[in-house]
C-alpha cells in the first residue's frame, strides 16, 4: 500500500500528457503563446510514441516540385477515409500542413532537397508527389530530435519523465489537472492546471503484433472517457499487411517492406515456398506481369494462408527478393542493405517473414475545431484524436497531424488558460488517490500474462477481419478478464519502482479501450476502410455515420452521429 506521505503537488497553466511528436509540438506552441507548461511522459521525453519510430514520409501540399494545393490533399484524404472524414478537421490538417513543414525546415530538421527545393515523392493514395522526408530510414527520429532540441531552447516548459498520468482531474465540469504516479519513486503526484492536453498516441499495444512503441495502449482514450469526454470512430484500426516478423530486426521500422515489394516485385510465399498472390487477385496490368496485391488484399491473403496451415514458422508469410539480382537489390535499397546486413539479413540469399500488424488508429477522442473536447479545458491532439482520417488514413498523414494538431491544441489550450484561474479542489483527485492507496500485494493472475491475454483476444477476434461471433466472443472474454483482475490495484512492493502496479494501471486502461473498439465494431454491420466484416463484406451507404462512445457509470454507451460533425 502506498504511504499517505508519498505525494507531491505541482501547478502549471497547461499540462501536456504525452511527449511524442504531437505532445512536444503542443508544449512548444503553448509556451510560445505565453503559457507555463508541464510536459509529462511515462517514459523518456521525445523517445516514446510513434513519431520517433517512423521512417517514411510526411504529406503536405507544398508544391515545391509539382504544382499542388491543400484542397487536392484534402480530396485524397477524404477518398482514403471512405467518405467518413470529419471534413473540418481534415481541412485543418491539409491546409496547415505546409506551414508546419516549413517551420520544421526553419528548425533545421533536414528535409531532403533536390535542385534547391524540398524534395517530394508520391505515396499510395496521393494524386501527385506530395510527401517529404529526411531520408527513408530516419525521418521520424530526425523529427523527434529536432523537436527535442527546440524544447531544450524553450523557456516555460518543465519536462517530467517517468510520470504515468492515472486520471484527469475534473471540477465543476472542467478539467483542472491530473493525478499521476511517478514510476521510478512510487510517489503520487497531483498537478493543478488551467488546461490539459492529451497527446498519448494510439492503441496499437492492444494487439500482439504492432508497429509502435510499447506505451501506446490507449491510455489517452481511457483518460478522456473517465473525464467525461467522448470517443469517435473507434472501430477503425489500420493493419499493415507485411510488417516485419522474423528474423529479429533492431533499430528499423517494421513496416519498411512495402515500397520495396512494389518496386522490386517481392514475392509472398507460403510454408510450401509457393507464391499465393494469384489465388487472391487477378493479374496486374503492369507490363512485367507480376502479381501485386493492394494492402487490404495482402492482409487477407496472408491471414487466410496462415489459417489454412500454410503460414511461415513465426506465423506469417515469407517475403522473398531472392529472384532479384544482388546489384539491383543494392540499387533499390541503398544503405538499407547495410543496415539489414547488420541484422544478419541478406535479401539475395534468404526471405524474411512478414505478417499483418496493427499500425495506426483512425478513431480517438472527439474534438472540435479548437481541439477541445466536450469537457471544458480538456484538449487532445495527434493520433489521440479521431475524425480527421475517417475509416482509413491516407499514407503520409500521421506525422503531419502530429505537427498540425499538436500546434493547434497547444495554441488553444494556452488561450483557454490565459482566461482562467486555477480552480483546484482536492475532491477532484480524491477518488484516484484512494485508488492508488488501495494497491496491495495479493495472490492474483500475473499482470504481464493478463496483458498478453488481452492482446491475444484483440488480435484473434478484433483483428483485420471480423465476424459477429468473433466480436461477441471478444466482448465476453474482455469482461471475464476484467472480472478476474478485480477493481483494486495490485502492488508488488511498498514503494519505488512497482512494475506490477504499472501493469495493473495499464490493464485498467487497456480493457476499457478494447471494449470501446469491439462494441462499435460489432454494431457496424458493413465493411468500410479498415473495418472489415467477413459476414458483411460490402460497404453500406446507410452506415456513412460516425459512432460515438461515452462512459456512463461503468458502462460504455454507443450512439450514432451524422458524418462530418465533430462536436
Amino acid at each position: 500500500m502506498l504511504p499517505e506521505t508519498a505525494t507531491t503537488h505541482l501547478k502549471t497553466d497547461v499540462l501536456v500528457v504525452g511527449a511524442g511528436g504531437a505532445g512536444m509540438y503542443a508544449a512548444l506552441e503553448a509556451a510560445r503563446a505565453g503559457a507555463d507548461v508541464i510536459l509529462a511522459e511515462r517514459s523518456l521525453i521525445g523517445r516514446g510514441g510513434a513519431t520517433v519510430m517512423a521512417q517514411m514520409t510526411v504529406a503536405a501540399a507544398l508544391g515545391e516540385q509539382t504544382p499542388d494545393h491543400w484542397e487536392h490533399h484534402l480530396a485524397d484524404t477524404i477518398a482514403a477515409g471512405r467518405d467518413l472524414c470529419d471534413e473540418r478537421l481534415a481541412a485543418i490538417l491539409c491546409e496547415d500542413g505546409p506551414r508546419r513543414i516549413r517551420e520544421m525546415d526553419a528548425w533545421k530538421v533536414g528535409w531532403a532537397r533536390e535542385d534547391g527545393h524540398i524534395r517530394q515523392v508520391q505515396a499510395p493514395g496521393h494524386d501527385r508527389p506530395r510527401c517529404v522526408y529526411v531520408d527513408f530510414l530516419s525521418t521520424g527520429p530526425a523529427v523527434s530530435r529536432t523537436l527535442r532540441t527546440r524544447l531544450n531552447d524553450a523557456s516555460g516548459i518543465r519536462r517530467i519523465g517517468d510520470l504515468l498520468i492515472v486520471d484527469i482531474a475534473v471540477h465543476d465540469g472542467a478539467a483542472c489537472g491530473a493525478t499521476a504516479l511517478h514510476i521510478s519513486t512510487g510517489r503520487i503526484v497531483t498537478i493543478a492546471a488551467k488546461a490539459v492536453i492529451i497527446a498519448t498516441g494510439g492503441l496499437t499495444r492492444l494487439y500482439r503484433r504492432n508497429s509502435a512503441s510499447s506505451n501506446m495502449g490507449g491510455d489517452g482514450y481511457a483518460l478522456a472517457l473517465r473525464a467525461g469526454a467522448e470517443l469517435i470512430d473507434m472501430e477503425f484500426v489500420q493493419f499493415f499487411p507485411i510488417g516485419h516478423l522474423a528474423p529479429r530486426l533492431v533499430g528499423m521500422d517494421p513496416i519498411m517492406w512495402d515500397p520495396f515489394r512494389y518496386k522490386l516485385g517481392g514475392k509472398l510465399l507460403n510454408s510450401e515456398m509457393r507464391e499465393f498472390e494469384e489465388s487472391y487477385a487477378s493479374r496486374d496490368i503492369r507490363s512485367d506481369g507480376r502479381y501485386v496485391l493492394t494492402r487490404d488484399l495482402a492482409t487477407y491473403a496472408i491471414s487466410k494462408e496462415v489459417e489454412a496451415g500454410r503460414g511461415s514458422p513465426a506465423g506469417g508469410a515469407y517475403l522473398s527478393f531472392q529472384h532479384v539480382p544482388p546489384d539491383e537489390i543494392r540499387r533499390a535499397f541503398g544503405p538499407v542493405v547495410d543496415r539489414l546486413a547488420a541484422n544478419g539479413i541478406d535479401l539475395a540469399r534468404q526471405p524474411v517473414e512478414v505478417a499483418p500488424i496493427a499500425h495506426y488508429h483512425m478513431g480517438g477522442i472527439r474534438v472540435g475545431e479548437t481541439l477541445e473536447t466536450r469537457v471544458a479545458g480538456l484538449f487532445a491532439c495527434g493520433e489521440a484524436i479521431g475524425g480527421a482520417n475517417g475509416a482509413n488514413r491516407l499514407s503520409g498523414n500521421a506525422i503531419t497531424e502530429a505537427f498540425v494538431f499538436g500546434a493547434r491544441a497547444g495554441h488553444h489550450a494556452a488561450l483557454h488558460a490565459s482566461k482562467q484561474s486555477i480552480v483546484w479542489s482536492p475532491d477532484a483527485v480524491g477518488p484516484t488517490m484512494d485508488l492508488l492507496r488501495r494497491a496491495t500485494r495479493r495472490d492474483t493472475p500475473n499482470t504481464a500474462a493478463v496483458i498478453a491475454s488481452v492482446q491475444s483476444v484483440m488480435s484473434d477476434k478484433v483483428g483485420p477481419f471480423r465476424t459477429d461471433g468473433k466480436l461477441r466472443s471478444a466482448i465476453e472474454s474482455l469482461a471475464a478478464i476484467g472480472n478476474e483482475l478485480g477493481s483494486d490495484p495490485i502492488a508488488s512492493s511498498p514503494g519505488g519502482v512497482d512494475p506490477v502496479l504499472v501493469d495493473w494501471l495499464d490493464l485498467r486502461n487497456m480493457l476499457l479501450v478494447a471494449q470501446a473498439v469491439a462494441l462499435p465494431a460489432l454494431a457496424r454491420t458493413e465493411s468500410r476502410g479498415a473495418h472489415q466484416r467477413e459476414d458483411y463484406p460490402g460497404l453500406d451507404d446507410g452506415w456513412g455515420i460516425h459512432q460515438i462512445v461515452e462512459l456512463a457509470g461503468a458502462k460504455l454507451n454507443i450512439k450514432a452521429l451524422s458524418r462530418r460533425v465533430a462536436a
